[in-house]
């Protein structure tokens, strides 16, 4: 009897081992490879593009991953983004173009898609946007703190050496001449040029038309369809249906996403300590925004 019993426990032993260490597999598996929602069979990808934009290498890489993904019939972008930076802005756009040609390719605005998160949606084949969702804002902004007066007033003093006369424009320590205006201006022109192309070219719209448009101007969802920015009004499920009957999927389309990869110590208390809703693709880093 006292044989058996140790049988037994023995096996009842190490089945709960080979549980726990496949448990425990799986999970070390999960956290080191990045959590995945993945579909089975054809499907929708959903690209999350939340809070300011930051140039990320990782999110150029999901993106254009979802290009030669047999199973991906198109591409949903979901857009909740004030702006961001200009380069981040632009590489997210020519990614989805890149997509784009392989595929179709759906924005839709949530909350805000303002400034560079519009430039993001104007590369997809058709967006859509809630009635009040606050888009627009095309247009380009630097701005310059001063602190010569401060520093003066507690007896600081900067010396700046420098080679090439517009080598430290910008500096907090002088105020900016005529020339160096000039300068800014130009090159803030160009930034706004290479927007107006990629809106005009997105759209459909001449780019003296979207000029018009611009100028920094936020518009509601309703007004951004009137005058073009946007194709249709509606909810995310809306925009899910729309990418699904442009990829040919029929019934209630499959989703394919990638999750943010949280760390060990938030999978634990359940709780983002970046301070970042769970879920986001990438802790966001405060950077210059185009407004």
């Amino acid at each position: 009897m006292a044989k058996k019993k140790n049988i037994a426990f023995l096996l009842f032993f190490g089945a709960a081992l080979v549980i726990t260490v496949s448990f425990v597999v799986l999970y070390i598996g999960l956290f080191y490879m990045g959590e995945r929602d993945l579909a089975l069979g054809d499907a929708v990808a959903v690209v999350d593009i939340r809070g300011v934009i930051h140039y990320s290498r990782a999110k150029i890489h999901e993106i254009e991953s979802y290009r030669d993904n047999e199973n991906v019939k198109a591409v949903l972008v979901f857009i909740n983004s004030p702006g961001g930076g200009v380069s981040a802005s632009q590489a997210i756009h020519e990614a989805l173009l890149r997509v784009k040609e392989h595929k179709p390719v759906v924005a839709f605005m949530g909350p805000i898609a303002a400034s560079g998160g519009y430039y993001v949606a104007c590369a997809a084949d058709s967006i859509l946007a809630h009635e009040g969702t606050l888009t627009g804002s095309i247009g380009v902004i630097a701005s310059f703190l001063h602190t010569r007066d401060l520093y003066q007033k507690i007896g600081l003093e900067v010396t700046v050496i420098k080679t090439g006369k517009y080598k430290d424009v910008g500096s907090p320590h002088r105020p900016m001449t005529e020339e160096e205006r000039e300068y800014m201006g130009a090159l803030l022109e160009s930034v706004y040029q290479q927007f107006l192309r990629a809106v005009s070219a997105g759209r459909g719209i001449p780019v003296d038309d979207v000029a018009r448009l611009a100028e920094g101007r936020l518009y509601s969802g309703e007004e951004a369809l009137r005058v073009g920015l946007v194709d249709r009004l509606g909810t995310y499920e809306d925009a899910l249906q729309v990418a699904a009957d442009l990829g040919g999927l029929e019934g209630k389309p499959r989703v394919m996403r990638r999750a943010r990869r949280r760390s060990l110590v938030e999978r634990i208390v359940g709780k983002n300590v970046s301070g970042l809703p769970l879920g986001d693709d990438d802790r966001i880093r405060l950077q210059y925004i185009i407004p």
